[in-house]
């Protein structure tokens, strides 16, 4: 469960050489232009972030929503309020989502039942959402602790996830039980103009993001966002997973295929330009990341021990899966590359070295 649906573990200062064209941002149920037939909102989320930016785009005699906000009764009435004053005078056409955590697909259920119209969202996105919902009142599984515990968690920290184990499920409205399916390199036509899916790896399975070339916007959800790095995380479910070199794959793909021109509509902080500088920034920086990470492990380390090295932030009770799930990723990806090494000792915990 994410930190008030804060995927960052790293804030970082304003980069100078990105520019924000607005100078207002939409209170609760207002909604702002940002071109023609494009509405920019915020629904409230809570926590470090406090909302999402969410959007809404001229559909015929509807509108497509992109993102949703979670599925709380704060994020339903903003809805309300919104539909009834910026949005009044067209319906709900459809419900677009660019990824499966709660703060961008909690409301999509409530949506399409109020207004009987489709979700469209990635599979492996939609298949993914129903599995962690499916936990909500389960108890935590074996698999799940041993996990935790070769990171080098102690007997409090795991069973604090055994007491909140579940919980993704419960900042959802009941998912839709149909959805439409977005795939890379899809063309979705959204009233008079094409959308290109372009769809991203490694903080989420199957991320998809909207290109509009002749309006030249980006709706990048959180696959592109200018002050903070979302969450790149292995989890029990796959601890073998890599997607750290899933998410700088992903981010080098965009910046080959979508034109440094585009005014990109992040789901937290401000729509802004300077999509390349962007990219080229998130990719430095895990890659410094890395090189210190590496650097770390000339003695052996369990995953707890590298947190100082790569986050800029006390790592409390709050956020020790988030920052579990990303040194891991950090650390496989080391191991891919062949530069460094896991040994399991005799009490189940992994301990990490650099490579000779």
């Amino acid at each position: 469960m994410r930190d008030g649906f804060d995927d960052s573990l790293t804030a970082e200062p304003a980069r100078a050489k990105l520019s924000y064209p607005f100078a207002q941002t939409p209170g609760e149920g207002e909604a702002l232009d940002i071109a023609p037939g494009v509405k920019w909102l915020r629904m409230p989320l809570g926590g470090q972030l406090a909302f999402i930016n969410v959007w809404a785009i001229a559909d015929g005699d509807g509108w497509a929503i992109v993102d949703t906000g979670i599925g709380s009764s704060a994020t339903k009435a903003a809805w309300r309020t919104a539909l009834a004053g910026p949005l009044a005078g067209r319906t709900v056409s459809r419900v677009l989502v660019t990824h499966m955590h709660p703060d961008h697909i909690g409301a999509a259920g409530w949506l399409t039942r109020k207004f009987q119209c489709r979700m469209w969202i990635t599979r492996l996105e939609f298949l993914m959402c129903r599995s962690l919902a499916s936990d909500t009142g389960r108890e935590a599984p074996a698999d799940a602790l041993d996990f935790y515990h070769a990171c080098g968690w102690d007997e409090a920290a795991l069973e604090m996830y055994r007491d909140r184990f579940g919980g993704f499920g419960r900042a959802l409205h009941p998912l839709p039980d149909s959805f439409q399916r977005l795939s890379d390199g899809d063309t979705v036509r959204i009233g008079d103009r094409d959308w290109t899916v372009v769809v991203g790896n490694g903080h989420s399975p199957e991320h998809a993001c909207l290109w509009q070339p002749e309006l030249k916007l980006l709706i990048s959800g959180d696959q592109v966002l200018p002050r903070i790095s979302s969450n790149v995380s292995v989890y029990p479910t796959e601890p073998e997973a890599n997607p750290l070199a899933d998410w700088l794959k992903s981010l080098a793909a965009i910046k080959a295929r979508v034109p440094d021109d585009v005014l990109v509509l992040p789901a937290h902080n401000d729509p802004f330009h300077g999509l390349h500088l962007r990219l080229d920034h998130l990719i430095a920086g895990h890659e410094r990341g890395l090189a210190r990470l590496r650097e770390d492990l000339t003695e052996p380390k369990r995953v707890i021990d590298v947190f100082h090295t790569l986050f800029r932030r006390k790592i409390d009770d709050a956020i020790l899966g988030l920052a579990t799930g990303e040194a891991v990723a950090h650390l496989n990806c080391l191991m891919a590359r062949g530069q460094a090494v896991r040994i399991r000792d005799e009490n189940g915990v992994d301990w990490y070295r650099a490579s000779a």
